[in-house]
């Protein structure tokens, strides 16, 4: 008997929303912070993996292209991209770049750089993105994060889906720095406290 769907798993269509949004306007992916947050607070609060088990609109997103769509060809994960040293690797990578992003922000703040209107693909790849800016009332460091952030989103989507299609659906959530960061906090929050170490008399 197929089990009734819950709420939660049609949160894909808030992922697929998010993408489709930064496409128009630029500044709809301020949203994506959620998926950074969200995910960071319900591990801290309750130690355990419950984002990206049920919550993680974006690995329904590659469960239903990949799997219901058979556009995957749902073959293993190799050894290497499950190991400690791929996926904390990627883990400092990927919030090497984070940073990077945050600090070409900081310098359109402070006047010292242009507003860049193009979203940065894989990294490298700079494609041109100014029709979805349409002027802010705010300073543009808010649009130049907008920017940054939506091309880390993009770039991470387009990851995911090149692995969907090579492996199976989910490969994505093998190294999602998201989850190695998650996985890193359960693992302190729920880790047995040191026994008192005690001396004979």
């Amino acid at each position: 008997m197929r089990q009734k769907k819950k709420w939660y798993d049609f949160l894909w269509i808030f992922s697929l929303t998010y993408l489709i949004l930064g496409f128009f306007n630029i500044l709809f992916a301020w949203l994506g912070l959620l998926c950074f947050f969200i995910p960071l607070i319900i591990a801290i609060a309750c130690g355990n993996k419950a984002y990206c088990n049920k919550y993680c609109g974006r690995g329904q997103l590659f469960s239903l292209v990949g799997g219901r769509f058979g556009l995957s060809r749902k073959k293993d994960v190799p050894k290497w991209m499950k190991s400690k040293y791929f996926r904390y690797g990627f883990l400092i990578f990927f919030f090497a770049m984070f940073f990077l992003m945050l600090w070409n922000t900081y310098l359109v703040f402070a006047g010292v750089k242009n507003l860049g209107m193009a979203v940065t693909l894989l990294w490298t790849f700079k494609l041109p993105w100014h029709w979805a800016y349409h002027g802010t009332l705010f300073s543009d460091g808010v649009a130049q994060f907008a920017f940054g952030f939506y091309s880390v989103m993009l770039t991470s989507t387009v990851l995911g889906f090149i692995t969907m299609i090579l492996f199976k659906p989910r490969s994505w959530c093998v190294y999602c720095p998201m989850g190695t960061m998650t996985q890193l906090i359960c693992k302190a929050k729920n880790a047995a406290p040191p026994q008192k170490q005690t001396f004979p008399q």
